[in-house]
């Protein structure tokens, strides 16, 4: 039987920390709100247990987003332009599809070959990180993975089957929640606050997610639980963050990050799963 996962490599992706969500899940829910989307390894997961009758994610990645949406409307055009033999893992191949992409970047006429190419370079780039420079560039340098997998056929269309029951917004967290009610249910995955004064991976996006994007959150959690929604966030565990969040349930997890260029260092750490319910 043909297994769903996420369609990308995702730095900072639920994948490993999957069986500490499910655990804290809330017992049903209405609608599903999914903001900082990312790979989108929760939803996969709800999506494959029948727990998704209806769901809203969004991204401030605009290119993720355009990914998201091409897969949902066009699956059969984006298979047919991945099938073409340009897409090699070799580094001057790579150079140059990077340069193509980073031509067409934001632009919406070029929809669905920016949709591969942001598959390709996702699958074959350093980490399959994501990293833009001050003009909103992509960066990342080559992998130099000998056999970096492209996704199949059946992921594309069981993905795009999946993203049939989910709306999809190029949106900032707050106003992707603006309509959640009560008894739906909200997960949040910001860029992680950093635990120390080198860990600054947090810029998804040229603009960064400092620590007043973090009281934004948190005041947003706040009016969310006020409403009666369910509300669940996964953070990392330091005391800035345990202070803003300290009247809901916060539990520490063990996980692990992938992320750190020295494979030695890539151990488990403590992080912070926070409900308020």
């Amino acid at each position: 039987m043909f297994k769903l996962k996420p369609i990308v490599k995702w730095a900072g992706g639920k994948r490993q920390l999957l069986p500490e969500l499910l655990k804290r899940l809330p017992e049903k829910w209405n609608y599903y709100f999914e903001p900082f989307v990312g790979g989108g390894a929760l939803l996969v997961e709800l999506y494959k247990q029948n727990r998704i009758t209806k769901a809203v994610i969004s991204d401030l990645n605009q290119e993720l987003v355009n990914l998201y949406k091409v897969v949902k409307e066009k699956p059969l055009e984006l298979i047919e332009i991945l099938k073409l033999n340009s897409f090699k893992n070799e580094k001057e191949i790579y150079l140059k599809l990077r340069t193509r992409f980073n031509e067409i970047i934001g632009n919406q006429k070029y929809d669905i070959e920016r949709a591969a190419l942001f598959i390709y370079l996702n699958r074959h780039c350093y980490n399959g990180l994501w990293r833009v420079n001050k003009k909103g560039k992509f960066n990342v340098p080559f992998g130099k993975y000998k056999n970096p997998s492209m996704p199949s056929e059946d992921l594309i269309i069981t993905f795009s089957r999946m993203l049939k029951k989910v709306e999809i917004l190029y949106a900032d967290f707050e106003e992707t929640v603006k309509n959640a009610r009560k008894d739906d249910f909200v997960y949040f995955d910001p860029p992680y606050q950093p635990i120390s004064s080198t860990a600054h991976f947090t810029d998804y996006t040229t603009n960064g997610f400092n620590f007043s994007e973090q009281k934004r959150l948190a005041h947003v959690f706040k009016e969310l639980s006020r409403k009666g929604v369910f509300v669940m966030m996964s953070n990392s565990d330091i005391e800035n963050i345990r202070n803003i969040y300290s009247e809901y349930n916060i539990y520490v997890v063990q996980a692990n990050r992938f992320i750190n260029s020295n494979t030695k260092k890539r151990k488990g750490i403590h992080e912070l799963i926070i409900t308020n319910y």
